[in-house]
C-alpha cells in the first residue's frame, strides 16, 4: 500500500521571530510555501513501504535543513506558534471567500501547522471509519498546548480547528460519523458543499464563483478526508511535531490500515479493541469522548492511553512534545521566540539522530 505525508513547519530567524520560507521553496520539489506567509510544508512522494518513506523523510528534511542553514533560518515543528505577533494569510480568491463564508472565525486557522498522512485507497468503507475511529492517535503527537500564550488544550491546533475555526460549520471541520458506504460519504460531501454555497451566497458570493475554487474535494476540513489524488483517504489530525515521533505514528497507522485488508472490521458496542481475529471500532459516542480527550488531555487521559493501547499503539514509546512546557501562565513573545528556537534546534538533532540510525 502506497502512503505519504505532508507536515507543516513554522520558518524564523535567527532571532526565533517568524519569517517567510523564502527560498526553502526552491528545495526541491515537494517544498512549498503554505497560506500563512510564515508557514513551510515539506511533502513525500507516495512510498511503497514505511522504510522507503522514512528514507525519503530523512533525506528531504535534511536537504531542508541545510538550506535553511544557508539562509539563517530554523524550521519549528510545533501545532503552533506559542504566542507571535501579527501574521498574514495569503489574499488569493479561495481564501477570501473562505474569510468571507466562515468570518472572523477563520483567523485561527493560521495559528495551526499540522501533518497529514495519505494512505492508498482500497477498502475504502473501511479506512474510512477505522481513520476516524483511530483519531485519538493524534495525542501520541500533541505538541504545543499554546494559543497566542494561554494554555488551551494538549493539542491547542486541533482545538483551535474544531472549537475556533468551525464552530459555526460543525459539518465542516468535526470527526465524522462512521459511514455504511463510500456513497454515504459522498453524500455527506455534497450537503457539505451546498451549505457552503448557501451561506456564501447569503454573503454576496454567486454561485458559479464558489464552483471556479471549490469542489466536494477540498471544501471540508474534517480530519478525515477522501482524495482524488493517488487516490488516496487522508487522516489529518495530528499536529506537526519531531519526524521521529512521526514517522513511528505513521508506522503503526500503517500497520492497523494494511491489516484491514486480512481481518473483519465492524463497529462494535463498546470500547473497541484489535484481537487476532478482527479490528472492533467503539461505538461513535464513546469514540467522540475519546477524541475530545486526546484534544484537551492527551495521554495524561488514562481512557485514551488505554484505548491506544487496546488498538495496537505502543504508547510508552512516544514522547509528546506538548508535555515539556510549563502550561502555568501566560508565555510573552519574548519566551515564545526561544521556545521556537529551542524546538528548532531539537529537530536537527531529531534529523541528525534519524540519519545515524539510517546508516547503522
Amino acid at each position: 500500500m502506497q502512503k505519504s505525508i505532508e507536515v507543516e513547519y513554522w520558518v524564523t530567524d535567527r532571532d526565533g521571530v517568524l519569517t517567510r520560507p523564502g527560498e526553502l521553496t526552491d528545495v526541491s520539489a515537494y517544498t512549498e510555501a503554505e497560506f500563512v506567509d510564515c508557514l513551510f510544508e515539506l511533502k513525500t512522494p507516495p512510498c511503497e513501504s514505511i522504510d522507503e518513506l522514512r528514507s525519503t523523510v530523512i533525506e528531504q528534511l535534511d536537504a531542508v535543513l541545510e538550506r535553511a542553514a544557508e539562509l539563517d533560518k530554523r524550521l519549528v515543528p510545533l501545532g503552533t506558534p506559542i504566542n507571535c505577533e501579527s501574521m498574514d494569510m495569503k489574499t488569493d480568491e479561495r481564501g477570501r471567500i473562505q474569510k468571507r463564508v466562515v468570518g472572523s472565525d477563520f483567523k485561527f486557522a493560521k495559528y495551526c501547522a499540522g501533518t497529514h498522512v495519505h494512505f492508498e485507497q482500497r477498502n475504502v468503507t473501511d479506512q474510512l471509519n477505522a481513520l476516524i475511529a483511530l483519531d485519538p492517535a493524534l495525542a501520541l503527537c500533541n505538541s504545543s498546548p499554546y494559543y497566542q500564550g494561554d494554555q488551551i488544550a494538549s493539542s491547542a491546533r486541533a482545538y483551535l480547528y474544531r472549537k475556533g475555526c468551525y464552530q459555526q460549520f460543525p459539518k465542516h471541520g468535526q470527526l465524522w460519523q462512521y459511514v455504511d458506504t463510500v456513497a454515504e460519504w459522498n453524500r455527506r460531501l455534497e450537503t457539505s458543499l451546498e451549505e457552503f454555497k448557501e451561506s456564501a451566497k447569503e454573503r454576496g458570493i454567486s454561485e458559479a464563483k464558489v464552483d471556479a475554487h471549490f469542489s466536494t474535494d477540498d471544501a471540508v476540513w474534517t480530519p478525515v478526508r477522501l482524495r482524488e489524488e493517488m487516490p488516496t483517504v487522508e487522516w489529518r489530525s495530528p499536529d506537526a511535531t519531531l519526524p521521529s515521533q512521526l514517522l513511528r505514528l505513521v508506522g503503526e497507522m500503517n500497520t492497523i490500515m494494511e491489516e484491514i485488508h486480512h481481518t473483519n472490521v465492524r463497529i462494535g458496542e463498546g470500547t473497541g479493541e484489535w484481537t487476532a481475529e478482527e479490528i472492533v471500532l467503539p461505538e461513535f459516542e464513546r469514540l467522540d469522548e475519546y477524541a475530545k480527550a486526546a484534544m484537551v488531555d492527551g495521554l495524561e487521559s488514562t481512557e485514551v492511553s488505554r484505548y491506544l493501547e487496546r488498538m495496537g499503539f505502543r504508547v510508552e514509546e512516544y514522547d509528546p512534545l506538548t508535555a515539556d512546557f510549563e502550561t502555568k501562565g501566560q508565555v510573552p513573545l519574548e519566551r515564545a521566540r526561544e521556545l521556537r528556537l529551542r524546538n528548532a534546534e531539537r529537530l536537527i538533532r531529531d534529523v541528525e539522530s534519524l540519519k545515524s540510525a539510517e546508516y547503522e
